[in-house]
């Protein structure tokens, strides 16, 4: 599920558990190994052309480059229109259900064909149309992500205040408000040693006239500990375990982590206090609207309540954070480190020279061609492929992710996974699955094979379309490859094959292997 949590990277030197991994020397080899690399073919460039390198592919992905820049620019800028959306949905001036949702599913779909339209009206090469198609996505997916996760949070507060408005009604065939609270709390009281009381100012959700004095503060904060603590192990007594998996619950497209309902420290909500009431219709509701309300709050520390996320500044914040996935809150570093963003800048810059020089040198003069064998340009490819997707990798992953990331003092740094999970890209992974997969599951009653399915189509007809855009060719064979996935999912979850690890591990690298050539091969040449 959808969590987020204070992580590191793997490849980040400062992650302790990589840091002191016996292996990680192969790490450095790696790194040591291409540098040693990357030097002779400068220096035999040298003795053959009399330059390292010819700088033609640099020509090209800096055409128009200002253009470009304006319009990445435009494009970024476009999605603060998402800020007066969300207010008026959380106004009431747009029903985001189903209006909204129509209003928003039009908007993302005229982003991006604008940005497709304008990619073929500039002509530009496979380069700038790629990053500006790939990056139109990436906005529209954060766009989404919070336009969809603010909407849910207005549905949400709508439910609220209808239960609120229920349980009010319930607690006047108990004597009124103030006496359900009181009956309520000497049911807390009784289960516990007694503890002192004071009069703090009553809270601001309660009926207009009430004159009960609440708790104090520290026999609220006590109180509410306690509450947690038993609902807790009542949890724990019926899953199993109370930090499981299963404790995750979903919300539409919204996911709570479990310590989301972490034993909190502030003063228990009227709601809370009312769920120890004798009355199992006041409780029941009391219950259900403590958890409506505790979506409307951040799950991290609960600062941040909805609607007032709904802000520029919020906005911006999110737009900075890597992430395409939405949250009121995230967990937060302290400060900037100034040395560890040169130090993900100097990555990036030396990854990029690296990764430049097998593109220009073992790839583009390569380009397969219809006169060419097959198996022979298959062959050709495959390393230097290999090779260029691990260091676009590293550079997408680990010093961008990571660099932004520390400017937006975002603590979970894990963008990337084990690859054999498909997770190699947690945050794409993140947004399928908690805006595709848990979204279609909640809202159109989808079974998990069917959810599944949906998902691996709609990721198939996106990566098809950026290869449409980039070659000029509709050819399917990008789409094809990623839904025959579903089929060999089925078949690797076989418990005979599952046991053979080696064999899975050699079948994904000869797949990855043969995966990028054969898919450069069929869209040049064919």
């Amino acid at each position: 599920m959808v969590t987020f949590a204070p992580r590191k990277s793997h490849f980040d030197i400062s992650n302790e558990s990589s840091t002191s991994n016996e292996f990680r020397g192969f790490f450095t080899l790696f790194w040591i190994s291409l540098f040693l690399f990357t030097v002779r073919t400068y220096i035999r460039s040298i003795e053959t052309n009399g330059y390292p390198l010819d700088f033609e592919f640099a020509s090209m992905f800096s055409r128009d480059a200002i253009t470009l820049a304006i319009s990445d620019a435009v494009l970024v800028l476009n999605t603060a229109l998402c800020v007066p959306f969300a207010k008026a949905i959380a106004k009431g001036w747009i029903r985001y259900y189903w209006f909204g949702v129509a209003l928003q599913h039009l908007w993302q779909t005229a982003v991006l064909a604008m940005a497709i339209t304008w990619t073929f009206n500039r002509q530009w090469p496979w380069v700038q149309s790629g990053f500006l198609t790939l990056h139109s996505f990436t906005m529209i997916m954060k766009m989404h992500s919070y336009l969809s996760t603010n909407g849910q949070l207005a549905y949400t507060h709508e439910q609220a205040e209808s239960v609120l408005a229920e349980l009010k009604e319930a607690t006047k065939a108990e004597g009124g408000w103030d006496a359900a609270l009181r009956k309520a709390e000497e049911i807390m009281m009784q289960h516990d040693s007694p503890i002192p009381q004071g009069t703090p100012d009553a809270p601001s959700n309660a009926p207009e006239g009430s004159t009960t004095s609440y708790i104090d503060a520290r026999t609220a904060v006590t109180l509410r500990q306690r509450l947690a603590a038993r609902n807790a192990a009542s949890n724990g007594k019926a899953d199993g375990s109370a930090t499981s998996a299963a404790a995750v619950k979903t919300t539409g497209t919204r996911v709570l982590s479990p310590s989301a309902t972490a034993v909190p420290t502030n003063p228990p909500t009227p709601s809370e206090i009312l769920t120890h009431h004798p009355s199992e219709k006041i409780a029941r509701l009391a219950r259900t609207h403590a958890e409506l309300e505790g979506e409307l709050t951040g799950p991290v520390e609960g600062k941040v309540r909805w609607p007032a996320n709904i802000t520029l500044r919020d906005f911006a914040w999110y737009q900075l954070t890597p992430t395409l996935v939405y949250e009121l809150e995230y967990p937060r570093t302290d400060r900037i480190r100034p040395l560890y963003v040169f130090e993900k800048t100097v990555a990036f810059f030396g990854t990029f020279a690296l990764l430049y020089t097998i593109v220009e040198t073992f790839i583009i003069p390569l380009t397969p061609t219809k006169e060419q064998s097959f198996a022979r340009s298959l062959l050709d490819l495959a390393l230097p492929f290999m090779m260029a997707y691990l260091l676009l990798f590293y550079i997408i992953f680990e010093c961008i992710c990571n660099a932004f990331a520390e400017l937006s003092y975002f603590a979970d740094r894990q963008f990337y996974d084990d690859w054999f999970s498909r997770k190699w890209n947690r945050p794409v992974h993140t947004f399928l699955l908690r805006h595709v997969y848990a979204s279609t599951m909640s809202s159109y009653k989808l079974t998990k094979q069917s959810a599944m399915f949906v998902t691996f189509l709609v990721s198939a007809a996106a990566h098809e379309l950026v290869m449409a855009i980039v070659t000029q060719k509709i050819r399917f064979y990008l789409f094809a490859l990623q839904i025959a996935q579903i089929p060999l999912i089925a078949i690797g979850r076989i418990p005979a094959i599952r046991r053979n690890k080696l064999m899975g591990n050699i079948v994904f690298w000869v797949g990855l292997y043969a995966g990028f050539p054969l898919l450069c091969v069929a869209y040049c040449a064919y």
